[in-house]
């Protein structure tokens, strides 16, 4: 008597006398073929591999190639086929057991200085840098409490890493007692050896990055980067520093340090900056004025702001202090706004 066929539904190893029955209801994109092969026998009315595998072989190869063949006989395990297996990522960690249980946070650093000295040596060997560490603290009610940093780079250094804990290690709450410590690289990144003497300084910027993200979260620490456009408001983007790569602005005039809307100022708008205008509750007074520089709007991309044409940029000089960014627009009709202050 044949052996029953398991449900559809049921995950079974199918003996190799049933293993073409069993194949035989399964759709012919169970044997990964490419999506023009598929549907092309779906249009033949070989919807399931029985199907195909009743029609004669030459018929198949002269149509759909013997490609198709060749996953059929690796599913009835007719031909071999090779398997990469994935290889494991390693894992990099270090335990402490303590005679004693501990609580005060100095024990508790001196214990993760040695766990750092451990794991970072591993990643050495590996050449790889950690992104993300855990510190466990097992107390001895069987709780655990946690200490975690991100990093802005890959990190493999443990005078840095001790100091990026340092704040994360004085919340901990040990509660009866710490007895065992626990460190692991959680996230790891490729980091090639580099010989230097002292720290660099990206380095400090790294580590400045990794101190601020930790406590107010790294998505919140940004930097500006260069956008290829003249329009001051699309001229840079804003990326999160911990994930981005510090890039050189190109050359250009000289650009305010703090854009702002748009302000209208109420003036007659005249060839030359006006001499005086009123800008947040003061009178200011033009000393100097430096343009105009022309900016016109981007043909391909439509904003709002830019629908009046083209503008003339100055830098203004008041005698209040104030180095502010005006330009004057000219469609529907000419005026002057404020757009800018310098520093």
């Amino acid at each position: 008597m044949a052996d029953p066929l398991p449900a559809m539904d049921a995950v079974a190893i199918a003996p190799s006398r049933r293993l073409r029955a069993a194949l035989a209801p399964l759709p012919v994109a169970a044997l990964r073929l490419p999506g023009e092969a598929v549907e092309g026998l779906e249009a033949l009315g070989l919807g399931t591999i029985g199907e195909m595998a009743g029609v004669p072989r030459g018929q198949i190869a002269r149509r759909f190639g013997v490609a198709v063949l060749r996953r059929l006989d690796q599913a009835l395990g007719v031909e071999p086929e090779p398997v990469s297996p994935l290889r494991a990522r390693p894992v990099f960690s270090a335990r402490l057991t303590l005679p004693e249980p501990i609580g005060l946070t100095s024990d508790v650093m001196a214990g993760l200085e040695r766990l750092l000295e451990r794991v970072c040596a591993d990643l050495a060997r590996a050449h790889e840098g950690a992104r993300r560490m855990r510190l466990i603290a097992r107390r001895v009610d069987a709780s655990d409490a946690l200490a975690e940093i991100r990093l802005a780079r890959p990190m493999r250094d443990p005078m840095r890493l001790r100091d990026l804990f340092q704040r994360k290690v004085a919340e901990m709450e040990a509660g009866f007692g710490i007895d065992a410590l626990r460190l692991v690289a959680v996230e790891t990144e490729p980091l090639k050896p580099v010989q230097t003497s002292r720290q660099t300084e990206a380095e400090r910027l790294d580590d400045l990055i990794s101190r601020i993200g930790n406590r107010i979260g790294f998505e919140r620490v940004t930097r500006l980067l260069p956008n290829e456009s003249h329009i001051p408001e699309r001229a840079f983007t804003v990326a999160a520093a911990a994930w981005s790569e510090a890039q050189p602005f190109p050359p250009a005039l000289p650009r305010p340090l703090v854009l702002v809307a748009p302000f209208r100022l109420a003036v007659e708008a005249g060839r030359e900056p006006p001499a005086r205008f009123p800008w947040r509750g003061q009178r200011m007074t033009v000393r100097s004025a430096r343009g105009p520089e022309r900016i016109a709007p981007e043909w391909w991309w439509d904003d709002p702001a830019w629908r009046s044409g083209a503008r003339d940029y100055w830098q203004v000089q008041t005698e209040e202090g104030p180095r502010l960014w005006l330009y004057r627009s000219y469609f529907p009709a000419p005026q002057w706004w404020v757009h800018g202050v310098f520093a």
